[in-house]
């Protein structure tokens, strides 16, 4: 039997409901982010998924589900959630966390911190073009931050994943910029010309938040002296990042550093590094089941129509260009939340947001722009989402904790929808 998708129909995004419904309504109305595990809540959502799934054997229902759950972009998901893991306890082990946290207080004082960092996470992804690329630097060391200086360790991580985005969305080397400009058939220069004019307002805002407003945290005095050689592994994997190095491979320099040092300085046996490793990854193991039940679950949706039913849907009544301009943002929005990824979102219905553009008069430039800004608008935002599961993973913590300070996407968002509610003639195409 085919896996073209079939006719497009409501149906088919139930499954998402049931998930948000399980997991969202339920830690919000009982007041306890782990009352609901997430994993318990992706189990009935898939179970619900393949129950619907309609004309099918059950055995061949089962292997769509696999199949999704193996989707490549799901698996590099995974490699990196399992060397993440190995990097960061060994990296705890071996004493580099506490180096990186004493090196920044030093630097940086108690009061710019949450600023301090903002300004690094949004260094870094605007570097690297990649928000998980971005997160795996900074998260540990964010991470040993909140629990030396007493801050909220989701207040750090929120800045951590917010500023990750801000390069993910702007970056000349990013997956999803490539992906709007080449949806659209725009010049990357073009398209980051219009993404700044978004993007700036909502960076230049969330600074000065997190400058002016700051947050309580126990007084700290940072040693004198610092084990500048612990601080090695972190700065091999920001260099190697900034580099443009493949994630994994970054992760795996940082693992051997770790290695290496702790073994020459004394800080743990070379079967006890092999012992932590272990453990970090083990460690992972929710994630991992957690992208696996994800990546099955959204294939049902997209093999049942469920994308389909939003594209229908979203364009059927457009009107002039600002409805046009909002139909593209919901369609890119609504497929983030199908796919869970923003690259694949992008690429889902950038040719339906083409048309559109080219339809009412939209600038390419900015239908670009508002693929790019609305899908990471939406995956920042997403508990199941690979940026929020990493840094909630590396932190300890649970994603929701995590939204609830994420003002860098709440404020994009805001920056977006302003965007297309103010008509700029300037940019429309000639």
């Amino acid at each position: 039997m085919s896996d073209t998708p079939r006719t497009p129909r409501f149906l088919a995004l139930t499954p998402l409901l049931v998930f948000l419904l399980l997991y969202l309504a339920t830690s919000l109305v009982m007041g306890d982010f782990y009352k609901m595990p997430i994993t318990v809540a992706f189990i009935f959502s898939s179970v619900y998924a393949l129950c619907i799934m309609r004309r099918m054997p059950f055995a061949q229902r089962i292997e769509h589900f696999s199949a999704g759950a193996a989707d490549p972009n799901i698996m590099q998901m995974i490699w990196i959630f399992v060397m993440a893991g190995a990097f960061a306890q060994s990296a705890r082990a071996m004493g580099a966390v506490d180096a990186a946290v004493h090196l920044t207080l030093q630097f940086l004082p108690a009061q710019f911190l949450a600023a301090g960092i903002f300004l690094a996470a949004c260094f870094v992804s605007i570097s690297v073009g990649t928000s998980v690329g971005t997160i795996v630097a900074l998260m540990p060391v964010a991470s040993g931050i909140a629990s030396e200086v007493g801050l909220d360790p989701a207040y750090l991580s929120a800045i951590v994943v917010g500023g990750s985005f801000f390069g993910d969305n702007l970056s000349f080397i990013s997956d999803t910029t490539i992906a709007a400009t080449r949806t659209q058939e725009c010049a990357l220069s073009d398209k980051f010309w219009a993404n700044l004019r978004i993007v700036a307002p909502a960076a230049l805002i969330t600074l000065l938040i997190y400058t002016f407003s700051g947050a309580p945290t126990a007084s700290f005095v940072a040693p004198e002296r610092v084990e500048w050689v612990k601080v090695i592994p972190y700065l091999l994997v920001l260099i190697t990042a900034l580099m443009s190095v493949h994630v994994m491979l970054v992760l795996l320099l940082g693992v051997t550093a770790t290695g290496v040092i702790g073994v020459a300085t004394g800080s743990f046996s070379l079967f006890d590094w092999c012992g932590e490793m272990g453990q970090g990854v083990v460690g992972m193991g929710e994630l991992i089941i957690i992208t696996l039940l994800a990546g099955g679950m959204l294939e049902t949706i997209r093999l049942n129509g469920g994308i389909d039913y939003l594209i229908s849907r979203l364009t059927r009544r457009v009107r002039g260009t600002r409805g046009a301009q909002a139909a593209i943002a919901a369609l890119v929005c609504m497929a983030n939340l199908c796919t869970a990824n923003n690259t694949i979102a992008i690429l889902s219905v950038g040719g339906i947001a083409r048309e559109i553009a080219d339809r009412y008069g939209v600038d390419r430039r900015k239908s670009a722009s508002l693929l790019d800004t609305f899908s990471c608008f939406t995956q920042g935002l997403l508990p199941y989402g690979a940026q929020l599961l990493m840094a909630a993973g590396l932190a300890s913590i649970s994603p929701l904790e995590i939204i609830r300070y994420l003002y860098y996407p709440y404020i994009l968002g805001a920056c977006a929808v302003i965007a297309i509610v103010i008509k700029n003639k300037k940019n429309r195409m000639k």
